[in-house]
């Protein structure tokens, strides 16, 4: 009797031992480097290795930012949708989930995936050669309208988010069909514009400022409906000529679908914590972006709310397939 109350009380107090090693060895996530899809260059590599860098600030193991360009965002997401549900692969995520979907680049959507955090939001900007003599939008636009060569505009790629940017506004100042896209392959749009292969181009402003201040390219207005701090001088589109329009780009992170919830908070929190610093915020300032944090759920609801427009705008472009 005294053995068997022995065996029961050693067997309960293992029982209670290695349950108490499991939930110890579930809040060691990471156990191992997590890995971040970066889907562009430029800025968004800029901000996308700051964001890594910081994060892995607030967590046991680095968070690793890896460049898997291509395809609009298209390779990128493959691969990370492609990877277990384990918080090890994350994707540095954008509004080109959608795009890169509509323009039937990837079969899946935003749906193949758990959000994390929303990080920051970018405004897009268009700029022209200075010597172009266009001062504003309209003259611009006039002059497209008064020649009789199309205007080439750089855009990332075909059916990419600049693309998509680029054929709103154009459409909206009635020149849409006077214009020619030029894939930017690996140049970049400041490199594009200064070597006259392309007239105009849609990109980030922290592409388009340093140049603008040594006076080679000039800025004519952006694409929210608000003016940005990095360019309080420079008008919003819709202000210049393009009716109501409103673009702007959203970046965070997103892990594959099925990533457990106790994972995807650690990953918020370090998230959080990067981007409320005072290191992520400067750049944010030097970079000309927003940092804008939004908690997986709230986020969550902005992308599906955006992919619903996206979607539309595309279909009524003919950018959808």
């Amino acid at each position: 009797m005294k053995t068997t109350r022995k065996s029961l009380m050693l067997t309960a107090a293992a029982a209670i031992m290695f349950a108490g090693f499991n939930v110890q060895a579930k809040a060691e996530f990471p156990e191992k480097p997590v890995e971040m899809t970066v889907l562009f260059g430029g800025t968004a590599q800029t901000i996308g290795q700051l964001l890594a860098d910081l994060m892995s600030k607030n967590l046991a193991e680095p968070v690793v930012a890896v460049s898997r360009t291509g395809g609009g965002g298209a390779v990128g997401y493959s691969h990370v949708q492609s990877t277990g549900a384990d918080g090890y692969n994350i994707v540095w995520n954008s509004n080109s989930i959608s795009t890169s979907h509509y323009r039937g680049n990837m079969p899946f959507n935003y749906e193949a995936f758990t959000p994390i955090a929303r990080v920051s939001v970018e405004t897009p900007a268009l700029a022209v050669r200075s010597d172009a003599g266009w001062k504003s939008l309209e003259d611009m636009a006039n002059a497209v309208k008064a020649g009789d060569k199309k205007l080439k505009v750089g855009i990332s790629g075909n059916g990419s988010f600049t693309h998509l940017t680029s054929a709103a506004l154009f459409d909206k100042m009635g020149i849409g069909d006077k214009i020619v896209y030029v894939p930017y392959g690996k140049g970049k749009a400041p490199v594009e514009l200064l070597a006259k292969r392309v007239d105009a181009a849609v990109q980030w402003p922290g592409q388009f400022i340093p140049h603008q201040q040594s006076g080679d390219l000039s800025i004519l207005c952006v694409t929210g409906k608000d003016r940005i701090p990095q360019l309080k001088d420079t008008p919003s589109c819709a202000e210049v000529g393009a009716g109501d329009l409103d673009i702007t780009m959203w970046r965070g992170l997103a892990a594959p679908a099925g990533t457990p919830a106790d994972v995807v908070a650690k990953l918020q929190a370090a998230a959080k914590a990067a981007i409320e610093s005072g290191e992520f915020k400067s750049a944010a300032d030097k970079i000309g972006f927003e940092a804008a944090y939004l908690p997986a759920d709230e986020f969550g609801k902005l992308i599906a709310s955006d992919d619903a427009v996206i979607g539309d705008l595309m279909g009524k472009l003919g950018l959808k397939k």
